[in-house]
This record gives structure tokens, sequence and C-alpha cells, in this order.
């Protein structure tokens, strides 16, 4: 009869066997399983660790990194994931000491040595931007003079004035389609008008769906532009009849965020009333200047155009409600039971740009649905998780049906939690190149009820994921 500790092991196996096919939620349960089985094998550990990063759980990621290492203080592998982890939510000072402790214990481990090399800048680049930063910066538009900048002659791309039309949208996603940008007047005209609407919309925004029209409610969109394309495509564009909902985390990871943000942009100039925009927690300067904002802007525009499109992101609504049943919000609910729509509806965004690590703004951006009661330390090193009985209070005490919420991949594209009350949808499919999960989108119509669409990922040009990241040790996990 096998010991507990040879099963730990077969179980083990299944669990590399389902990372390697980049199904992470399976390799997870199975290294659970293999844990409850023989708790003394730091592999077990480290493995989940490392299947936690690809499911951007980088709190549960340093935990069990962490226990691998206090069943083996030299265990290497858990040294490199937990740096890993740490420098994922920037704490870039952890991350230095494990990858300190990684070339000590393999001092020929080159590539260690340039990991180790490029953490000690980006602790120095931080600290330089905490020494130099201003409490309250001037607008990043002053002193832009958008009507004074020429469009070239032989700029070949439709143009306009002071008002989008349908044909510059068609045009530009022909352009971006072609590998072609825009004209960069036509990029400051687009983030300006839209931070112009976005500033003076709500902080929740209210919306119902008339008789004859439909609402798309779409999660996640990372970049991954063809993605969003394919959505436009099986589902219809925005239109007249057909609004649509996007729930933050257009950009970062993904290679065409800078399309998609233009892309969303247009549509919002063109239809204020028939296209909204909640924040996500990639829609802030921290995560854009790790996860390849920043850099795509610079590459493909200028600096001035991620400094606009950051005041930009700084605009948007924290939150819809669709027709008094339904909060949608990225991240999730709130440390407190007390918290009610009218707090949101209450909360000045203006004064704080970006969301810091507490408060309401940041749990609208971070939080995640966890299946316990109560409420539990965030998997990602930041927010915090919820149960079912606090959706449930939550949604009794607000009059809602459910929550629906965006900020995790789900293999399925979506998935309904906490008895039917928190709803979590996703429309980047095959997420990074490197997931093989599904995207979806949600279709609601007057009757208010949830119809959920399934799609897969089409091809794309052959540019990867984090092209233009700033952190090449992210490009590690």
């Amino acid at each position: 009869m096998a010991s507990a500790q040879e099963e730990a092991n077969a179980l083990k196996v299944q669990g590399n066997k389902a990372f390697a096919q980049h199904d992470w939620p399976t390799a997870v349960d199975f290294y659970n399983q293999a844990i409850e089985k023989y708790d003394k094998e730091p592999s077990f550990f480290s493995n989940r660790a490392q299947a936690q990063i690809k499911l951007e759980a980088f709190g549960f990621a340093i935990a069990d990194a962490t226990a691998a290492l206090e069943l083996d203080p030299n265990y290497v592998k858990a040294y490199w994931r937990r740096a890993l982890a740490k420098t994922a939510i920037l704490d870039y000072k952890g991350a230095l000491r494990d990858f300190k402790a990684v070339v000590k214990r393999e001092p020929s481990n080159q590539n260690a040595k340039i990991k180790l090399a490029e953490c000690e800048k980006l602790v120095r680049r931080k600290e330089f931007e905490k020494a130099i930063e201003v409490s309250d910066p001037p607008s990043a538009f002053e002193g832009l003079d958008i009507d004074a900048i020429k469009v070239e002659d032989d700029y070949d791309g439709v143009r306009i004035e002071n008002e989008m039309t349908q044909e510059f949208i068609d045009d530009m996603i022909q352009r971006f389609k072609d590998g072609k940008k825009i004209h960069r007047k036509y990029v400051f005209q687009i983030v300006k008008a839209v931070k112009d609407i976005t500033y003076n919309e709500p902080t929740m925004v209210e919306i119902g769906v008339d008789a004859g029209k439909k609402l798309t409610v779409c999660g996640d969109t990372h970049g991954q532009f063809f993605d969003l394309l394919e959505i436009f495509r099986r589902n219809g564009s925005p239109s007249d009849s057909h609004a649509y909902l996007f729930n933050g985390d257009f950009v970062d990871r993904g290679s065409w965020s800078c399309e998609i943000a233009l892309l969303l942009y247009a549509y919002k100039w063109l239809r204020p009333n028939g296209l909204f925009l909640n924040r996500g927690n990639h829609e802030t300067d921290d995560m854009n200047k790790v996860y390849g904002f920043e850099g795509e802007c610079k590459a493909k525009y200028s600096e001035r155009v991620f400094k606009v499109f950051s005041e930009s992101f700084s605009a948007l609504p924290l939150a819809t409600l669709i027709g008094e049943k339904y909060l949608v919000l990225h991240g999730g609910l709130f440390s407190d039971d007390k918290i009610t729509l009218n707090d949101i509806r209450k909360l000045n965004r203006h004064n704080q740009r970006q969301p810091g690590q507490q408060g309401l703004m940041m749990e609208m951006l971070w939080t995640d649905p966890q299946t316990q009661p109560g409420r539990g330390p965030s998997k990602r090193g930041v927010g915090l998780q919820f149960g079912p009985d606090i959706t449930k209070r939550f949604c009794e005490n607000n009059g809602l049906d459910a929550i629906i919420r965006s900020h995790e991949v789900r293999m399925e594209g979506y998935e309904v939690e906490h008895d039917g009350r928190c709803i979590t949808v996703f429309s980047a499919p095959k997420y990074c190149d490197s997931t093989e999960n599904k995207g979806a989108y949600i279709n609601i119509g007057p009757d208010l009820k949830l119809n959920y669409e399934v799609f897969e990922a089409v091809p794309h040009p052959d540019i990867k994921p984090m092209a233009y990241a700033n952190n090449s040790i992210l490009s590690m996990m």
C-alpha cells in the first residue's frame, strides 16, 4: 500500500501535467491535495507558488514560497518565485532580498545576477520617484496647444476636426489592424475629449436598458485588441440601440493597449451615453509603469501621451449601477459592512488621482471573492477577499440582485459565485498568450436578465505580451 508521501507525489505529478497544459487552477487543486496528504515536502509549496503566480495570486505565492523555505531554508526555487511575486506587487525591496539569497546560494547563476541588478535599479528608481513626487502635479494638458499641432499633408488617414465620426473610427480600426498609428494630434484630441466627458460623470454612473435596446458588459481586455474586435464582430459594435460597459483593465500586459484605449475612447467621444468605462486597477500609474502601458505609449507616441492618458484614467468613474439591480465595479466589495451605494455616490474620486494602499477606491479596484465566509487576506498581497455572506449582506442592504466584477481570469470566461450574487466576467481569452481560458461578455436586455456569451481567442500579429513592459523580471513569470 502506498504511503501518504507516495500518494502526495503522484498528485504533484498530476499538478505538473496540468501546469504544463497551462491549466493553472487545476494545477493548484492537485498541489492542494498533495499538501493535504503530506505537508513536509517543500516542492509542493514551491510548485503551487508558481501556479499562483500564473493566476496573479501573488500574495498566496509569497505565502507558499515562504512555507517552502521554512521546510528548506536553502531551497533556491522558492527564493526565486517569492522574488517574482514580490516584484509583481511592486515590493522591490523584498524582491531584492530574495534575489540576493539566490545569488548567495548559486554564485554562478548569471540569470539571477542579471535579475538582481535589474531589481536594484527598480529600487533606486522608486526611491527617486518618491523623492521628486509632487502632491498636486499640474495638468498634463497644461501648455499643450492641440489646435496648433499640424497634421502633415501626406497623412493617409481619415481626418477629424472637433468631433468624432464613425468614419474616423472605422479607418482607425483598419489602421491599427495594419500596424499603423493615428496622428498624435488625434490622440491628444481623443484623450482630452474623453477626460472632459468622464470627469463630469458621477463616481457611480446609473443607467437602465430601454425597450428595444441592449447593453453589453465586458471585463478585462488587457491590450488584446484583436480579441476586442472579435467581441464587436460577434456581438455588434456600439450603436444607437446597443450600449457597452467596459469594466476596467483595458490596458497593460497585452501589446495593443494604446489601440484598445484609443478605440474605446473614440467610441466614448462619439457616443457619450452609449459607451461606459469603469476604472480598473490597471488604469493606475504604478501598474502602467511596470506592466507595459507607459512603455507602449512612449514607443508608439510619446511620454506626453502617457501622461495625458494617466490623467484621463483618474477621471474615470469607479462603478456603474444597472437598472438598480446590478452594481458593476472592477474589483469587489469592502472591508466595512456599513458601506452603501450612497457612500460610492458621495466618493469624490477627483481628490485622489491614484488609489493608494487603503480606502474605498483601492477596495473597489482590488478586492476579490473567496468561497469561505467572512473576509480574508488578499491572495494578491493588495486589498482583501470577501465571502458569500459579505456579498449577501451588501446586496440585501442595497436592494441589489448581484454585483458584477472582473479583475480575475476565469477559465470559462465568467463565473457565477456566492449563490448567484457575485458574477465575474473576463474578456481577454488566452490571457497573455499563456492561459488556456475563454473570454466572455454579458448581454442585458430591457428585462435585465443576464445572458452570458463565451468566445475563443483569435490570431494576432506576432508581438508577445509585455513587449513594452519596463520590467524584464516580470517576463520570467
